[in-house]
């Protein structure tokens, strides 16, 4: 076996590698193997490969890597999760919402959470409600308007 088998073998194991690491920088080392394969396949010497290898890898690396993510992950950052994705969610009020005596729980995407009005107003059992602020483990919402009543 050459060495430009072992460099295309080295190259498939980490571009498969690659399918379950994220951030594109796996493949990066992967393309280089390609590069050192070729130096081989070319007889140049192991200097050159190692040399073809490096160079490659680290450009591709600072290059092609920040646009591949940018490109891969630039809706990541609209997508809301945990207690983010509550807010705007509508909820049912569960316990009267009272500012006066700190009550109130609402029910919202199946979870029961303490509720406070956001605007100090009482807010009655079986209403609909509109989550705008999470402070830990307290809801702020406001009574929720549909469209077709406005």
């Amino acid at each position: 076996m050459e060495a430009w088998h072992t460099w295309l073998i080295i190259a498939v194991i980490l571009f498969i590698l690659e399918i379950f690491t994220p951030g594109f920088v796996v493949a990066c080392f992967g393309i280089g193997c390609l590069a050192g394969a070729l130096m081989d396949y070319l007889h140049l010497g192991f200097e050159y490969q190692i040399i073809a290898f490096s160079v490659v890898s680290l450009i591709l690396f600072f290059t092609l890597r920040p646009l591949v993510v940018k490109h891969l992950y630039k809706s990541a950052e609209d997508i809301k999760t945990n207690v983010d994705a509550l807010i705007d969610q509508i909820g049912v009020v569960d316990e009267k919402i009272d500012p006066i005596e700190h009550t109130g729980r609402v029910i919202v995407g199946g979870d029961n959470w303490k509720a406070l009005s956001l605007n100090d107003e009482v807010i009655e059992k079986g209403e609909k409600v509109q989550v705008k602020k999470i402070d830990g483990v307290k809801l702020y919402v406001i009574p929720y308007k549909s469209k077709k009543e406005d």
